[in-house]
């Protein structure tokens, strides 16, 4: 236990917690901090100013990672006939209709992202207590009802991850692991900034990109100089 907390507090000691870093400068700090015996994720926390309370300050969508989240997601897909098959010849991990909406109501949640086909929604619409709570509810703004299972399948699957902006006016997300090379980490963390800003809402007013900070698993969160991250990152003021 000592061990422990002598290896957090010279982590956070590493840190200037008022700084704003450069993305370069955070990457490499962040992954210095991550002397965990497993391969920590490293997570991005955006602030922004909006109020989700407002219909037109939600902001949620979708970011596909260049680079993969390092993480095997398990997928469920809710579907029938073809496009069920269509769903496990795309790699995923559970697929069903009335037995998996039945499997879900008693308790047992085995997956970690869930696609449904429009006309499965009446059926998955009864899971909205269960789902909803945990961020798993199919939702077509996402992309996660769809005719095109497949393609969302595969999506999941290859680093596709899904922002929702939490009631404090925060999104939050992972961009991989600490075992990334620099630019592997970076290149995500710009491309979900990225997808923040786009999905800027119409009621956002003033800065919308407030502060951002990254850290890993088990280090402190390093903040991040917006400025620097280029062009798009900077619109919404």
């Amino acid at each position: 236990m000592s061990k422990h907390g002598k290896r957090i507090r010279k982590a956070r000691e590493a840190v200037v917690r008022t700084k704003l870093y450069t993305l370069g400068e955070a990457v490499k700090l962040v992954k210095a901090n991550a002397n965990a015996k497993f391969d920590e994720t490293v997570e991005l926390a955006i602030n922004l100013g909006v109020d989700p309370k407002h219909a037109d300050q939600m902001v949620r969508g979708v970011v596909n990672l260049p680079n993969g989240t390092g993480r095997i997601l398990r997928v469920a897909v809710f579907a029938r006939g073809a496009k069920a098959e269509e769903a496990r010849n795309a790699g995923a991990d559970i697929v069903g209709a009335e037995d998996l909406v039945a499997i879900v109501q008693a308790g047992t949640i085995e997956f970690d992202r869930c696609i449904a086909t429009p006309d499965m929604m009446p059926l998955v619409g009864r899971l909205g207590k269960v789902l909803g709570p945990r961020g798993l509810m199919p939702n077509p703004k996402v992309g996660s009802v769809t005719m095109a299972v497949a393609d969302a399948v595969k999506a999941s699957k290859g680093g596709s991850v899904e922002f929702r902006v939490e009631k404090a006016g925060i999104v939050q997300g992972t961009v991989g692991k600490a075992s990334f090379g620099d630019e592997q980490l970076a290149g995500n963390i710009k491309a979900f900034i990225d997808a923040v800003t786009k999905a800027k809402p119409t009621g956002a007013k003033g800065t919308y990109l407030e502060r951002a900070a990254i850290s890993s698993t088990m280090g402190p969160g390093v903040r991040l100089d917006i400025s620097t991250l280029g062009t798009t990152a900077q619109v919404g003021t």
